[in-house]
């Protein structure tokens, strides 16, 4: 697989506990925005962010983000 596939053009906006989250960068994962395994053999991989305190974060629903984060950054707007 070479094109991301786009669950939503919207961002996934939610209010996180400290923790590891592995967010999906392929589109497969049936646990958006969370990587469930489905991209092995694409050649992608999740993108593993930290949260180190309580906060409100916007995940990229596109798949598309160009800021190299897996935050949203209105990419999808261009869709």
């Amino acid at each position: 697989m070479s094109e991301k596939l786009i669950p939503q053009k919207s961002p996934y906006v939610m209010e996180l506990e400290p923790g590891r989250y592995a967010w999906c960068s392929c589109g497969m994962s049936a646990n958006q925005p969370y990587c469930d395994g489905k991209h092995k053999g694409s050649g992608m991989a999740p993108i593993v962010e930290i949260i180190e305190e309580p906060k409100r974060v916007a995940w990229c629903g596109c798949k598309h983000n160009q800021n190299g984060t897996p935050f949203c950054d209105g990419s999808h707007k261009n869709l």
